[in-house]
């Protein structure tokens, strides 16, 4: 493997390789941090199967990551249900990075520095496949999303608004 190809490669990728799942990465170019629906314009999909990867922390002091459509909000008393927390709120943006190895607009819910439990939007069953981030902006992964809960702790739950 050419230096160039290791260096494309996110620690998302890697895992999903190593777990041998079947996956489709998708890179293209941008300005900035393009919002999720912007994303999905840009790679003409539907933004029901798109999801952005959001982190929260609940007052017990753990952390949450939540995947919702681009397109709609997380519920963050439903999100603190889903999960058995009072509450849960977002972690401000300078935490991300120390906290998953991911920047605001290129989080994946793969490959983050440590293991948190996930829970992604019910809606994602009605699709054979979903993107979501591959671990950096310009770069989404489309997979099958049982196929991605081999791969993190995640349940399926009403989270959004």
């Amino acid at each position: 493997m050419a230096r160039k190809d290791r260096e494309r490669k996110t620690n998302a990728l890697r895992e999903i390789e190593a777990a041998g799942i079947e996956h489709r990465a998708i890179t293209f170019e941008c300005e900035g941090a393009p919002s999720g629906v912007e994303v999905a314009e840009m790679l003409g999909q539907d933004p029901d199967r798109v999801f952005k990867t959001l982190v929260t922390q609940a007052k017990s002091g753990e952390h949450y990551v939540f995947m919702v459509p681009v397109a709609c909000e997380l519920d963050l008393k439903k999100a603190a249900a889903a999960v058995g927390e009072k509450a849960v709120s977002m972690i401000r943006s300078r935490e991300l990075l120390p906290l998953t190895g991911y920047v605001h607009g290129g989080c994946s819910p793969v490959g983050m520095k440590s293991a948190f439990r996930m829970t992604i939007d019910e809606t994602a069953d009605l699709h054979d496949t979903i993107m979501f981030s591959g671990g950096r902006i310009g770069c989404q992964v489309e997979m099958a999303p049982h196929d991605l809960e081999r791969l993190v702790d995640l349940s399926f739950a009403d989270i959004t608004c």
